[in-house]
């Protein structure tokens, strides 16, 4: 696997020498970083949340070396939709004390074919590739290697040319965030470019991403996790996955938001915690779901959704982000009164009318990289920066 021409040191991958995942299953070959513990995802049989909850968004390792050379074994799983594009191999950053200094992919590893029309899938195992990076400075370093944010990523072994410990904490705090796929990735263009993992740089903090591509559905078992996972400050977004999956009624919703906060100020009782409604999705803002693939664009070779609910069912108590937006403002108005450290953000005030006429949603559901950093750069101006929830926390 390995070239010679270092001497290399195997230092097994062990929890702490990992961030933002909240556990570590040991496989035949190595671990598997989860975002949700056996517990919570013994609750769910829903194939696309195990899917989500292993792909390691905001997972990376770190680690203080004078190592000149690394080299990480992994197993990916790559995902294939007959019929769409092929996807892009995950990519890994490195940062070099919190300064990026390079990026790689690792071929090969398992494959998951998903018949996106009987949504059947199919598990082809493969082979273990090795990410190497190489010219680093041989000086005492904090390094980090970011996992890919959307391909389940199996950690097999780590070889550097001079030994490794873990990093010290920095006394950064650490920020807990919870939202769909747009809070998990979509199409950033890296790991440290999902816009939550922008925002966190921006606001020095420690990010843990429990952002859950088509997850983010009130489970109490995930208002659970939230509420037993140490935090300093923490952050909701709620809405697209409940409009889009055609979840539940308005009579649901409401009691549903509350009992997830409740849930989490049980371990929370004080930590800000700022609940943040969709970004602009034109599809959605006014027309309930399901959401389903737009099978013209498919024949094109595209992926792209569209809404299949009818606007006149809002008065039989179906969702829209619109609806969404008004009832997340009112909980909170209303449980401010008692919980000064409860906060709202509008999302279109991350992503709004104006964004989408210059960076539109390109598969009218899911932002692409630009947006991921404007949402990013956003949020961090909006929680992070005087007068904001989060104003003064950080360090």
């Amino acid at each position: 696997m390995h070239t010679d021409e270092h001497r290399w040191i195997t230092t097994p991958v062990t929890a702490d020498l990992l961030r933002g995942a909240l556990e570590l299953e040991r496989t035949e070959r190595g671990v598997l970083p989860h975002r949700l513990p056996a517990r919570a995802r013994a609750q769910c049989a829903d194939p696309q949340l195990a899917l989500a909850e292993s792909q390691p968004s905001g997972v990376r390792l770190v680690f203080r070396t004078r190592a000149t050379a690394v080299e990480l074994d992994t197993r990916p799983t790559k995902r294939v939709y007959p019929g769409a594009p092929p996807r892009p191999d995950g990519v890994y950053d490195l940062l070099v004390d919190g300064r990026p200094a390079g990026q790689g992919s690792v071929a090969g590893g398992d494959t998951l074919t998903v018949d996106m029309a009987t949504g059947t899938t199919e598990l082809t195992v493969g082979p273990v590739g090795t990410l190497r990076f190489t010219g680093l400075p041989d000086a005492d370093k904090d390094v980090e290697i970011w996992l890919p944010h959307n391909e389940t990523t199996e950690l097999v072994a780590l070889r550097t040319d001079a030994p490794v410990r873990p990093a010290p904490e920095r006394g950064r705090k650490v920020w807990l965030h919870h939202g769909s796929s747009i809070s998990h990735g979509s199409d950033a263009a890296g790991p440290t470019s999902t816009w939550p993992a922008r925002a966190a740089r921006l606001g020095g903090v420690e990010l843990i991403n429990l952002g859950l591509g088509g997850g983010a559905l009130l489970d109490p078992f995930t208002a659970r996790v939230l509420r037993d996972t140490p935090a300093d400050l923490i952050s909701l977004k709620i809405g697209i996955n409940l409009v889009n999956t055609d979840l539940m009624r308005l009579r649901a919703f409401g009691p549903a938001v509350h009992g997830f906060l409740d849930t989490i100020r049980e371990g929370h009782p004080t930590t800000p915690l700022l609940v943040v409604s969709p970004i602009l999705c034109p599809i959605h803002e006014d027309t309930p779901g399901p959401a389903a693939f737009d099978p013209d664009a498919l024949a094109t070779g595209e992926l792209a959704f569209r809404a299949m609910g009818d606007p006149a069912e809002r008065a039989s108590g179906k969702l829209t982000l619109t609806v969404i937006r008004e009832e997340l403002a009112r909980i909170v108005g209303q449980r401010r009164a008692e919980d000064t450290n409860l906060h709202y953000l509008d999302g279109r005030d991350l992503y709004g009318e104006a964004d989408f006429a210059e960076l539109p949603l390109p598969d009218r559901l899911h932002p692409d990289a630009a947006t991921h950093h404007r949402i990013g750069e956003r949020f961090a101006e909006l929680a992070f920066a005087a007068g904001g929830p989060f104003a003064g926390r950080s360090t």
